[in-house]
């Protein structure tokens, strides 16, 4: 029977910022393996375990690599930026792990950006919301459009993740455009964070008008608020619906 294999959420990658139960599955494992950015994070605190990576877009062959050292018996975390279970590789863990009926996988949740974000602008998240990610390397933009649709309609907080990258530099943009056109008006509230939990953390409010001209980078993460949010006091507020 080969060890269980731990797919965890690390945060945004400041120690304080793991959960406690993360630190403990880390402490246990024999092998870390991990996106080389990932590993990073966390080489000096695990300098002692077997730390195994591949680059980005070879997630199948790095979870390969974790069924691979778990028949040898060992105990093995993969660590997922944020949360393994949003935008992570909890899922693709678990489709090929039906080709290894004798690996048990748990999932161990972390601190996502959506989470961790929202915190550093206020309270962007504290009603309805959705996540919804620019990223259109494994789904269609028709589809992202979609979602963004709906979202406006559906007046949605909404967590805007990979926003832009060198390849898609107007992201951002033609997102805020489409929800625009969708009844999003301009004087909406809305913020993003950069480098969420690491050095160099920064917090922007501003307007839907001003977001479309913003120029953000691959680790930002977006808030966009609902009719009723609100900048106060330089925080991004999206109410609950007390009456005060």
């Amino acid at each position: 029977m080969s060890k269980c294999i731990y797919v965890v959420g690390i945060g945004p990658g400041s120690g304080d910022m793991m959960t406690e139960q993360a630190k403990e599955i880390l402490e246990e494992s024999d092998v870390i393996v991990g996106y080389t950015v990932y590993l990073d994070l966390i080489r000096e605190q695990y300098a002692g375990k077997e730390l195994l990576s591949t680059p980005m877009r070879q997630e199948e062959k790095r979870c390969l690599l974790c069924f691979e050292k778990a028949g040898e018996g060992k105990q093995v975390a993969l660590v997922c930026s944020g949360d393994a279970g949003i935008y992570g590789l909890a899922s693709l863990m678990l489709e090929l792990g039906k080709g290894y009926p004798d690996c048990e996988i748990q999932v161990i949740p972390g601190i996502t950006a959506a989470s961790s974000g929202a915190a550093v602008l206020g309270a962007p998240l504290n009603h309805d919301f959705c996540v919804i990610s620019l990223s259109d390397l494994l789904t269609p933009w028709e589809q992202i459009e979609k979602r963004l649709i709906a979202a406006a309609e559906g007046d949605f907080a909404m967590a805007i993740y990979n926003p832009s990258s060198r390849k898609r530099a107007d992201y951002l943009a033609r997102a805020c455009r489409i929800l625009m056109d969708h009844g999003v008006e301009p004087e909406r509230a809305c913020g993003y964070v950069e480098n969420i939990g690491r050095e160099g953390t920064r917090a922007v409010t501003l307007t839907m008008k001003e977001l479309v001209r913003a120029e953000v980078n691959m680790f930002t993460t977006v808030f966009i608020g609902n009719s009723e949010s609100e900048i106060i006091g330089g925080k991004l507020v999206t109410k609950r619906g007390y009456r005060i």
